[in-house]
């Protein structure tokens, strides 16, 4: 059994979506392969050396699953892609580029965080290719940490206002830019984030069957997906109550 997550966007102002994580860990991921972790983990990350206690915690609390034979595995997203090599030796993971593709039960899947795919939202698009700059990322990590604190508050709010003016399906993927990529990469599964709207959605690209997987944001409730020797599947769960419930249950 592999899981995957994305979008928990942890703070310490949200201690429901941290209780279930942790519940997580402590439960139904015991037991699995690997625990793939695509973006947005954080709500916001300046840098490893300003780290926090909270931070800290989530580190150690993954370093406990790690340690009992799970593997690891971090894509950046961008609300935290500053988070580095400091943090993952804490958590005993390791750091997957955006993009990926893996292995997962003998078949190539193509693992992202899905901003890249929304290519329609151009001046995201541009402040994303700043913000990756290796010069700017340099700059970034050099900064003292209050201007760091500054900057990211600045942007959360600049990003928050920006996308309640935007139409939809500007901040959604680009259709055209989906196929393209997995033409790119040879697969036929996709999975995703970012977006925070949860489906399995059928492709055809060229004469194959295809599927984009775009997992959930956890806000009012939790998303996974599994994969096993059964397939892919979906499944929302509450915070009350972490027992999957998996679709058509």
């Amino acid at each position: 059994m592999i899981l995957l997550i994305s979008d928990l966007h942890l703070e310490e102002e949200r201690p429901d979506i941290t209780r279930a994580f942790l519940d997580l860990l402590h439960g139904r991921a015991r037991g699995a392969q690997a625990l793939y972790i695509l973006g947005d983990f954080f709500e916001a990350w300046i840098g490893d050396d300003g780290m926090t206690p909270f931070q800290r915690s989530i580190g150690e609390a993954l370093r406990e699953l790690s340690d009992g034979g799970t593997a690891i595995f971090i894509m950046h997203g961008n609300r935290d892609f500053l988070l580095g090599k400091a943090f993952c030796k804490l958590a005993g993971a390791r750091l997957l580029k955006d993009p990926s593709v893996v292995q997962l039960y003998d078949e190539p899947v193509l693992l992202m965080h899905g901003d890249s795919l929304c290519t329609r939202d151009l001046g995201y698009m541009k402040l994303r290719r700043i913000l990756r700059n290796p010069v700017v990322l340099f700059v970034l990590r050099h900064l003292p940490l209050r201007s760091r604190h500054r900057l990211a508050r600045k942007l959360r709010s600049e990003s928050r206002a920006q996308t309640r003016m935007k139409a939809n399906d500007i901040v959604d993927v680009t259709p055209e830019e989906v196929p393209q990529v997995m033409q790119q990469f040879g697969v036929r599964t996709l999975v995703h984030g970012h977006t925070h709207r949860p489906a399995i959605h059928k492709l055809q690209i060229g004469d194959q069957a295809a599927r984009r997987i775009v997992l959930g944001d956890w806000d009012r409730q939790g998303w996974v997906l599994q994969v096993d020797e059964q397939g892919f599947q979906l499944a929302a769960f509450d915070f009350v109550n972490p027992q999957l419930a998996l679709p058509g249950a």
